[in-house]
């Protein structure tokens, strides 16, 4: 299994557990130099805060971590599209590369909607490759949100 399939199977657990938390299940892993330094999936109900998706937790975790507010050389795995905050929080944060699995067309953030690394105020952009595990991440979202309804 290659190094970024095997480093995304880590974001859909993240992501399978904020869906037994009821949460919807993103989960999102950040890796320096070959190691994961963070984790984290959804808890935006748990905690009563919208800021509190994947991406943003999981920067949270590796900038305390790292006692830096910058993540640089450190690439980020997420299991859905970045809505527009946690595409501005990728690119303050100066995440190196953003690997992530299924689109989001209603709230993305990086390859719809605002995308925000193509606009000219944006200082930051990291690499961006979509589509890893793909199929799986939005199947926990689709079987996530056909249980809701």
């Amino acid at each position: 299994m290659n190094g970024s399939k095997r480093i995304m199977d880590r974001a859909l657990t993240e992501a399978r557990a904020a869906a037994a938390r009821g949460e919807v299940p993103v989960g999102a892993v950040i890796v320096l130099d070959g190691e994961v330094i963070a984790s984290a999936g959804n808890r935006t109900r748990e905690l009563n805060d919208v800021t509190a998706h994947a991406e943003i937790l999981a920067i949270r975790e590796a900038s305390s971590k790292l006692a830096s507010e910058r993540l640089i050389d450190a690439d980020l795995y997420v299991t859905l599209e970045p809505c527009a905050m946690c595409a501005a929080a990728i690119s303050f944060a100066r995440i190196r590369r953003l690997y992530y699995g299924a689109e989001d067309e209603k709230g993305g953030g990086v390859d719809h909607g605002g995308r925000f690394y193509a606009q000219p105020t944006c200082h930051h952009a990291p690499e961006v490759y979509s589509g890893i595990a793909e199929q799986e991440a939005a199947a926990i979202l689709k079987d996530f949100f056909a249980n809701r309804r």
